[in-house]
């Protein structure tokens, strides 16, 4: 008997080349504000720049929630198993918690 393994698929699977690019731009800011902290520039110049990282960071953040909810916590809510569904509604609680007390 073989046993086939197969890649879990969640939420944002689909979009996960796009959730990648934007991801490398995020970076690619980031690295921009540790350029400008080594040129000495002005420090709302740079905090500024961090607000906007800030800002897409919870964009994705959304996005990947959203897609948790609309495919995880659905799915798992639809199966009937009351126990998953238990579960994933925890975890769905516990991402909007640590997503709220970071702000």
């Amino acid at each position: 008997m073989t046993d086939i393994a197969t890649t879990p698929t969640y939420g944002y699977t689909a979009e996960k080349e796009a959730l990648a690019k934007r991801l490398h731009r995020i970076e690619g800011q980031v690295r921009g504000i540790e350029k400008m902290v080594n040129d000495d520039r002005y420090c709302i110049d740079i905090i500024t720049q961090i607000s906007a990282i800030t800002t897409a960071l919870e964009s994705v953040a959304f996005k990947i929630l959203d897609q948790h909810v609309n495919h995880c916590v659905a799915g798992a809510l639809a199966s009937g198993d009351e126990e998953v569904a238990a579960e994933k509604s925890r975890e769905l609680l516990d991402a909007v918690h640590r997503f709220t007390r970071s702000r």
